[in-house]
């Protein structure tokens, strides 16, 4: 995946918005006010931070080279993801998907 392609994907989570609040290099994207994904444009290999689970966040972290502790970021909950080839697009997709769903309001039962 590239940028725009993150981007894009990013967007079509329901009630996603894009931001520059730290500057052009890094875009930010948000539900219900709450940042899901950092991803910084002028890193080269491209990379995002994610949120994750902790347990979760220290498997893939195991597993992955190129999945580390969030940087700048709370290390327990978010993860650097860098985008050099090495991971699949779906790994990518499940990665935004469950950081997304982690910061998503929950609906109420009625």
């Amino acid at each position: 995946m590239n940028a725009e392609s993150i981007r894009t994907y990013c967007l079509a989570r329901e009630g996603a918005e894009e931001s520059f609040p730290f500057g052009e290099g890094a875009l930010v994207f948000k539900v219900a006010g709450k940042m899901f994904l950092l991803l910084s444009l002028d890193a080269v290999p491209l990379s995002f931070n994610a949120k994750c689970d902790p347990d979760r966040a220290q498997e893939l972290r195991e597993t992955y080279s190129t999945i580390i502790p969030g940087y700048h970021m709370n290390k327990k909950h978010w993860n650097t993801v860098i985008v050099d080839g090495s991971l699949g697009d779906k790994l990518i997709k499940e990665l935004i998907d469950h950081s997304y769903d982690l910061v998503k309001p929950k609906t109420k039962r009625k």
